[in-house]
């Protein structure tokens, strides 16, 4: 069976919508460079075919849209063959799929149900008309594994309310709809059950106007939203902005840490932070605040093409082999981070890490 299901739904009046479906329940559906080479061509043909008015994404099963990347072939990859090689072919297209969903020129409703988690946020992110369910639960954990928030994060987290993006960076914090509706990463809350109406829904649409599919798409998606019950969650992030606000009032990684770890609340969503931040590759939340910033005003294409050169980077010093190696391989929790503190991350090595190790980098083309 493939990874990637593809099914072409017939409307009313002979156009088509497609549905995309990630395949790979076991692993939760999680994002291998298989199931993305199977997906780019198909949009590729997709955007000139006349005949298809809007895509569907979504995946089986309901525990996950998509839990990321596949990190765990990505480890055995590192190990196995060149790594820069490799590294720099997974990544690159990751993010060219990536872009392609972000500029896509019809829509694509993202159904974001379940666990959506780094590079499932990737897919979800770039999406023209975003869901989230009452089961969605999403996060950017890469601080557990020596990476950052990539697959376009470096964007996206920088458009988030205040500072929130920066915050949700470092800790890898879990946010429910409510918050990704608060922070501007999803568009629509509906309920689980829905999404067979929403398909529906779709297929009795008049589409004699290919230049209004969005504005379709809008109002079935406003008119479902209406009709849902399960959307009475409470946002966190909303909750916590003011605190946020305060905590990263910083000039630095290490004193945002320091904020962090001094608090003494008895607030689990908060203690849930300070248990990532003590635990996660201090040389990752040295290197997130400073992407983030360093990302701050570019362009879409700025960003991935600045984050495929952070990401070969990552590979090349071993700090992400050892965090999947401790987290999804051998599983002991014990990874040997390079330095033990933020307060300990040599500079001049960080630096080195926002060298493009190119002379033109792959992603230049985009």
């Amino acid at each position: 069976m493939s990874s990637v299901l593809f099914h072409e739904h017939l409307a009313d009046n002979g156009k088509k919508i497609i549905e995309i479906i990630l395949n790979a329940e076991r692993s939760l559906n999680a994002l291998s460079l298989d199931m993305i080479k199977l997906m780019q061509p198909k949009l590729d043909q997709y955007a000139s075919d006349d005949s298809v008015v809007a895509i569907l994404l979504d995946s089986v099963g309901e525990k996950a849209f998509c839990a990321g990347g596949d990190v765990v072939s990505l480890y055995h990859g590192l190990k196995n063959s060149g790594t820069a090689e490799f590294a720099t072919e997974y990544f690159s297209q990751e993010y060219r799929l990536d872009y392609s969903i972000h500029t896509y020129p019809k829509p694509i409703i993202g159904w974001g149900a379940g666990i959506v988690m780094g590079g499932g946020l990737g897919l979800l992110s770039g999406c023209s008309h975003r869901i989230v369910t009452q089961s969605t639960m999403i996060a950017m954990p890469e601080v557990t594994i020596g990476l950052y928030p990539d697959v376009g994060a470096s964007w996206f987290l920088n458009r988030c309310p205040g500072r929130t993006g920066l915050f949700l960076g470092i800790t890898g914090a879990r946010i429910n709809a409510a918050d990704a509706v608060f922070i501007g990463i999803a568009d629509r809350q509906l309920d689980n059950q829905q999404r067979p109406e929403l398909l529906r829904k779709l297929l009795q649409a008049n589409w004699h106007d290919s230049s209004a599919a969005d504005a379709t798409i809008a109002n079935i998606l406003r008119d479902l939203e209406a009709q849902a019950t399960e959307n009475s969650q409470i946002s966190q992030v909303r909750q916590h902005f003011d605190l946020i606000q305060s905590l990263t009032d910083v000039d630095c990684a290490d004193d945002f840490v320091s904020n962090l770890l001094a608090l003494e609340l008895d607030d689990s969503w908060v203690v849930k932070a300070q248990k990532a931040v003590a635990h996660g590759s201090p040389m990752s939340i040295a290197m997130i605040y400073r992407q983030l910033q360093t990302t701050k005003h570019l362009s879409l294409k700025e960003v991935f093409i600045e984050e495929l050169a952070l990401s070969t980077q990552c590979c090349a010093i071993g700090e992400l082999a050892e965090g999947i190696r401790a987290l999804l391989v051998d599983k002991d929790g014990k990874p040997d981070w390079r330095f033990k503190t933020v307060a300990a991350v040599d500079q001049a090595f960080l630096d080195q890490l926002f060298v493009s190790p190119w002379a033109a980098n792959p992603l230049q083309d985009l």
